[in-house]
């Protein structure tokens, strides 16, 4: 039986999809952020790519991954009903690009090995990469194709998911709350900058910043920096690609995924600088260098916006979901670079602890329990 009151602390991409299935249960739900929609999920890229961000080691990943984006046309579908309003996912597909002889021999290695696990990925030349998609340049020498890896517009995603939200009853107060509150074995509430607020259960899915509001994840959540541009398509210029462009340029990793009113988002450069969250001129200029060897006809768009967000990290590059603490502590945070791509199957996995029950197979690897368990 679920408890009256549920306060989530973040109101991001996982910290709202958790307050909407919450508030369709039938629960209480108060959302804490000072700056709704912002962070890293106002400047993600919006990839929904388990298979291309795949490497041997991350399987656990791979597979809460696919799970993900197989749920993601009817979470976006439920998503548009609830809110009235767009969710903005992209079903085009994904093609990876290589340039040198190295990058097509780390391409390989990753076909290789998604095909030993049974995963179905097209190998194509540069000639066949570029019947796909024209706008490929000729420096991209071969590639793959992977029409399952999906996308979505970030921006318009976070409308409809606070939209969603509120109109299920969840409430958001635009306040930061500085700790979670606890008796030592119960959860009691937050603090917050207007005072205590009294609450049976805390979800805490305030990304990067999650490891300062409780012991219990102190050392299990980093920053780690990511910078993207963002350019607009002009009268003129080539259009641009439907299908999101990952690349490998010199062994420097670059992605370009659109959008539906023409533009782009370039990305993403990262590094552990702490909370730092200035644009730098080195990673611009490293983004349109390795997008232009890609994209050659984005030199005749338009540079509309800079920015940085702070993707939270965790020690193996698995989220935590679940209950961690004292008791009526949950966490959803911890995503890195798949918070977007996460979101569905993150959500359901809360709304199934907040009923008492376990979290669907292929999260339960997100279990915070086992970095508990490593410190024992």
């Amino acid at each position: 039986m679920m408890s009256n009151s549920l306060t989530v602390i973040g109101a991001g991409v996982i910290g709202l999809s958790c307050a909407w299935r919450a508030a369709q249960a039938g629960l209480r739900v108060t959302v804490f952020d000072p700056a709704p929609s912002s962070g890293a999920s106002w400047v993600a890229g919006g990839m929904l790519a388990p298979v291309t961000e795949a490497w041997p080691g991350e399987e656990e990943l791979l597979e809460l991954g696919e799970a993900a984006v197989r749920a993601w046309p009817a979470f976006a579908a439920e998503l548009e009903s609830a809110a009235g309003r767009p969710a903005g996912l992209r079903t085009d597909g994904t093609v990876v690009a290589a340039t040198g002889s190295g990058d097509r021999a780390e391409l390989d290695t990753l076909a290789t090995f998604l095909g030993r696990l049974g995963r179905d990925v097209q190998r194509l030349s540069g000639r066949e990469l570029r019947r796909l998609e024209p706008a490929l340049g000729p420096d991209v020498r071969g590639g793959l194709s992977v029409p399952s890896d999906l996308a979505v517009d970030n921006r318009v995603l976070l409308a409809a998911l606070r939209v969603a939200a509120e109109r299920a009853g969840a409430r958001v107060v635009e306040q930061p709350v500085r700790a979670v509150l606890d008796d030592g074995e119960q959860v009691t509430g937050v603090r917050t900058d207007g005072g205590d607020v009294e609450s049976d259960l805390v979800l805490v899915a305030a990304g990067a910043h999650s490891a300062a509001l409780h012991p219990a994840l102190d050392g299990l959540v980093r920053p780690v920096k990511g910078e993207i541009l963002r350019i607009a398509h002009r009268a003129g210029a080539f259009p641009p690609p439907q299908r999101t462009v990952r690349a490998l340029v010199d062994g420097r990793p670059v992605y370009v995924v659109p959008r539906d009113d023409g533009g782009l988002v370039i990305g993403a450069t990262q590094a552990e600088l702490g909370f730092d969250t200035q644009v730098t001129v080195g990673g611009v200029r490293d983004l349109l260098r390795d997008a232009e060897r890609i994209l050659p006809g984005i030199a005749e768009y338009a540079l509309v916006e800079s920015a940085a967000g702070l993707r939270p990290g965790s020690p193996d590059n698995l989220p935590l979901i679940g209950a961690l603490g004292p008791h009526g502590l949950l966490v959803a945070t911890g995503h890195h670079r798949n918070g977007m791509l996460l979101a569905p199957v993150s959500a359901d996995a809360v709304l199934a602890l907040l009923r008492g029950g376990a979290v669907p197979e292929p999260v339960r690897a997100a279990d915070p329990a086992r970095f508990s368990m490593v410190r024992r």
